[in-house]
């Protein structure tokens, strides 16, 4: 089975210079810039018919593998689809689209629920379709190793911005989960799990980001 690893992959490659790097104080600039990154990160769902460059991927994807995870096992897993493999996925993923349809329906406005159900079925033209997957065993915690997967995911996302690509998180595939692991040759004693999907491209589209939510949700005690 082959899995998309990039070990020891980083946009800087000279690992003195790291080390010095590691704790000197960001500028303020950057700061700045950073939270500007997180304000400026969207779901997209509409692309332009061109194609990633394997660097740019390469380094979206050396940025998921960043990420912090539980005991230090780094229990991602990541298929990358392009080309005629995307293309499949796609005629598959369509199936995914009767499972939450009803619900979409209820929630969304006519227009909106439209433009998702196209979505769906050509997932917006995205050159990329990255599906992703946490390794689970009994040496740590289900959540763990889930949560693990996903923080690399928000990585992913947010490198995805720095890049000046658009991206989109998707739990859609599990709804036929199954499939998706029959699709990739993941065997059920595996300890493969589907999580999610994230596809990828340049933007075509510049939705409005949803307002945040903030009553309720952050409780300070002391």
């Amino acid at each position: 089975m082959n899995w998309y690893l990039l070990e020891g992959l980083s946009v800087v490659t000279d690992e003195k210079k790291i080390d010095s790097m590691r704790f000197a104080p960001f500028a303020s600039e950057f700061r700045q810039e950073f939270y500007r990154l997180l304000e400026a990160r969207r779901s997209i769902r509409k692309f332009k018919p061109i194609d990633v460059p394997d660097e740019v991927l390469d380094r979206v994807m050396a940025a998921a593998l960043q990420a912090p995870s539980g005991k230090n096992r780094q229990n991602w897993r990541f298929f990358v689809l392009q080309g005629e493999k995307r293309d499949q996925y796609v005629k598959l993923s369509q199936k995914s689209w009767l499972g939450i349809k009803d619900i979409l329906e209820k929630r969304l406005k006519p227009s909106l629920y439209a433009f998702t159900e196209r979505f769906f079925y050509t997932l917006g033209e995205a050159p990329v379709v990255v599906l992703c997957y946490s390794h689970n065993d009994a040496e740590e915690r289900y959540h763990t190793s889930i949560g693990s997967v996903y923080m690399a995911v928000e990585n992913m996302n947010l490198a995805c911005v720095a890049e000046g690509l658009g991206c989109c998180t998707m739990g859609a595939p599990l709804e036929i989960k199954d499939e998706v692991d029959r699709f990739l040759g993941v065997e059920s004693d595996s300890g493969l799990e589907l999580l999610c999907a994230v596809v990828m491209g340049w933007p075509d589209h510049d939705p409005p980001k949803a307002a945040r939510q903030l009553e309720g949700r952050i409780t300070k005690l002391r």
